[in-house]
């Protein structure tokens, strides 16, 4: 009888024994869930992985698989279960989430990787996300944490002097799209530099505008540096030279009325220039009467030597829009090429007289703006010519002409531009305008509208530096305007972004305004 019970309970946990690991083969091995050390950090608006994956490597395909949020279980952010992701998911990790491959060499669910993809991050992500995996005898659990970034728009800088001499500016700094705060940091090319003070605004998005400044002795410095960092490490500088502000014409004040304070003083010291101050002076009394309105409508920053970098013209590229010229809106004396991309002079029109710019010269773009972002470049020199002395580039309020009086093209009638005069630099529309000085002449102009911002800013492409931004008013639609002087031995032309950036050739055949219609 012993001998036949033995036999029995023998019998009974071979079966036991059999039965277990034929359950444990269905629902896999024993694992615990492993997940990368510390936070991982996504930037805004892209895609991250948060990798999770079992120890050892088992295949998941068959066990249940959820990725949630903290106490919400029930509302998964992924649910994979019977072979396939489920339905139950948050609303607003829908058509967002996936799962994923941690590396290259991993071979997925089969080796027992369960890692979460994340698309189109929000700020709203950040957190800790919960991975877990159940099998019929094993499971676990493991919680990853989620850091969104943001890193800002390029950074503006620019500078106001806070006494009469100019020797004490207020340089300041803006940048906008940042997440979380960021730390910021003053620099000069001698030492750093304290801050005066930081402000920030949070957006609709959650994202944070910045804006600092720092009190500067002009005598002492001769560039001043903002820097805007994430604990990330991500971070933005721009600089400003401060020597190049002062010795240029344009002074680093923000209003037209500091403008024509220094003029008037310069005229003054010029007493071998008698006729040209007279003549001044009897323009000065025209000009008081539009102040108030020029202080409104319109508001030159200068910040010549702000470098910028491949990424910050990629961000501008991004804006790019398709420009074609409209002959119907071209001076008869221009001639444009078949593409409607080029002009120039017909060759045949007579030059002014020295100093004075032929503003009537001008075409419009074919497109009209009256929001949003939009962005074009214009090629200033072609192969074997050199760079064009004489250009007019800039914004025209729909409806308007141009005029030989310069007078007349100012941002309180509706034009807002860059003149290239040869020998006479750079000047602006401003109601008072600016004269400055780029060295060297710029090659490819980018051109940056912002309407809803009221911005108008202007690169050199070639050397990488943001020129100009005015701040004004826009209302009305509103569009491209082009002059390509006289004399100039190549035309204008506006590139096609879509295509690869090329050198005008200056054999391509120009055609009459008037036959281009």
């Amino acid at each position: 009888m012993s001998s036949g019970g033995d036999f029995c309970i023998c019998s009974s946990v071979l079966c036991f024994i059999i039965l277990k690991t034929i359950l444990v083969d269905a629902a896999g091995d024993s694992f615990i869930l492993e997940v990368s050390p510390g936070p991982i950090v996504g930037q805004l608006g892209s895609s991250v992985t948060l990798p999770c994956w079992t120890s050892p490597p088992i295949n998941t395909e068959a066990l249940e698989i959820c990725w949630y949020l903290p106490e919400q279980f029930y509302f998964p952010v992924l649910l994979y279960h019977d072979g396939k992701i489920q339905e139950t998911q948050e609303e607003r990790y829908r058509n967002r989430s996936s799962l994923t491959l941690r590396s290259v060499q991993s071979n997925g669910l089969k080796d027992g990787d369960v890692s979460l993809r994340l698309e189109n991050l929000t700020i709203g992500d950040a957190g800790v996300f919960h991975c877990y995996v159940s099998g019929d005898k094993s499971y676990d659990s493991q919680a990853v944490t989620l850091n969104i970034t943001a890193v800002g728009s390029p950074l503006v800088l620019f500078s106001k002097p806070v006494s009469d001499d100019d020797t004490q500016l207020n340089v300041s700094c803006r940048s906008s799209g940042w997440f979380p705060k960021p730390s910021v940091l003053w620099k000069s090319d001698r030492t750093n530099l304290s801050t005066g003070g930081t402000s920030h605004t949070r957006a609709t998005d959650g994202t944070f505008s910045v804006q600092s400044w720092t009190l500067i002795s002009s005598s002492d410095v001769q560039q001043v540096f903002c820097h805007l960092s994430l604990s990330s490490g991500e971070e933005r500088k721009g600089g400003i030279d401060i020597q190049a502000i002062r010795s240029s014409s344009g002074s680093p004040s923000e209003g037209p009325w500091k403008v024509l304070f220094i003029l008037t003083l310069v005229i003054l010291s010029l007493l071998g220039l008698g006729f040209i101050f007279y003549k001044y002076r009897e323009k000065l009394p025209g000009k008081k009467t539009d102040k108030k309105k020029t202080d409104e409508e319109t508001n030159t920053q200068m910040t010549p030597l702000v470098v910028c970098n491949d990424e910050v013209i990629k961000k501008l590229r991004k804006h790019a829009d398709v420009i074609t010229l409209d002959p119907k809106t071209a001076h008869p004396d221009l001639k444009i090429t078949a593409d409607l991309r080029a002009v120039r002079d017909s060759g045949h029109y007579p030059p002014k007289e020295s100093g004075v710019f032929p503003y009537e010269l001008c075409v419009c773009g074919d497109q009209t703006f009256n929001s949003g972002q939009h962005y074009w470049e214009v090629e200033l020199k072609v192969k074997n010519v050199s760079t064009k002395d004489y250009w007019l580039i800039g914004l025209m309020k729909q409806g308007n002409s141009c005029s030989a009086d310069k007078s007349a093209l100012t941002p309180s009638n509706g034009f807002w531009f860059l003149c290239s005069d040869g020998p006479n630099g750079v000047h602006t529309s401003t109601d008072t305008s600016v004269t400055l000085s780029f060295s060297p002449k710029p090659q490819r102009l980018g051109v940056m509208l912002d309407y809803d911002k009221g911005q108008l800013s202007f690169y050199d492409i070639t050397e990488y530096k943001h020129l100009l931004t005015m701040n004004t008013k826009f209302s009305g639609s509103v569009v491209p305007l082009f002059n390509p002087g006289v004399g100039d031995h190549s035309p204008l032309r506006i590139l096609d972004l879509t295509e690869p950036a090329e050198a005008s050739d200056p054999t391509v055949p120009l055609l009459d305004s008037q036959n281009t219609a």
